[in-house]
């Protein structure tokens, strides 16, 4: 017997590793549906009006309704797999009645419709404010001179566009821009995977145990004569 005792300890050590690992994952997946259930609350919320100052921490993805005037270039951030398919997200400075100048994501521009010339003019917007975490260190540096920008760099756009560093996803305008689909912000596009970690985890620990068994089996099992 002593013979399948450290097999047995390590089926045992190995099956409550992986269970706990997958136990961890559902309590993630608990937390992370929690916090879209909080995201979701504010998305749908009655729109308000701009912060005077307002912060990641506190006012990401509130809804808010604002007014201006549509001034200066259009920057155009390459982006796939959105609703409305491949293109080109709009990113325009907005000029408030009070002076200040934010950032609006208008929404998709068809990549054939790249050179079309922008709306001027005044608009009403209805949209959710975003701090987008779209780059890191392996966002290519935007192409100035061809207007192609990588991922939605608030910092970087601010400055050229001579705004705050602020951004509002617009979800509807009037007037609308033809040539535009809005994307607005949903929880479906933010990543929760917790679901299918937890199973692999308990999957890995069924074949765990199952190995075990069938190391114990062949320790046991008598030889040939």
């Amino acid at each position: 017997m002593r013979k399948i005792i450290f097999p047995i300890l390590l089926g045992i050590a190995g099956v409550a590793i992986l269970c706990a690992l997958g136990f961890w994952q559902v309590a993630r997946l608990e937390w992370k549906q929690t916090v879209l259930s909080g995201i979701d609350a504010r998305l749908s919320g009655a729109a308000i009006e701009l912060p005077a100052t307002p912060s990641e921490e506190t006012d990401e993805y509130k809804s808010v309704a604002i007014s201006g005037e549509f001034t200066g270039d259009e920057l155009h951030v390459l982006t796939s797999g959105t609703a409305a398919g491949t293109g080109y997200l709009a990113i325009r400075a907005l000029t408030l009645p009070d002076g200040r100048r934010i950032l609006i994501d208008q929404g998709l521009l068809p990549l054939e419709n790249k050179d079309a010339s922008p709306r001027t003019g005044s608009v009403e917007i209805t949209g959710n404010l975003l701090w987008p975490d779209d780059i890191n260190s392996s966002t290519p540096e935007p192409d100035l001179p061809k207007n192609i920008w990588f991922g939605r760099d608030l910092t970087a756009m601010a400055q050229v566009l001579e705004t705050e560093p602020l951004m509002v996803v617009l979800r509807t305008s009037t007037p609308n821009d033809p040539r535009l689909t809005p994307v607005p912000v949903n929880t479906s596009t933010i990543k929760n995977d917790h679901l299918e970690y937890a199973v692999t985890w308990f999957g890995l620990a069924v074949v765990w145990a199952l190995m075990s068994l069938y190391w114990i089996f062949r320790i046991l099992r008598p030889k040939d004569a």
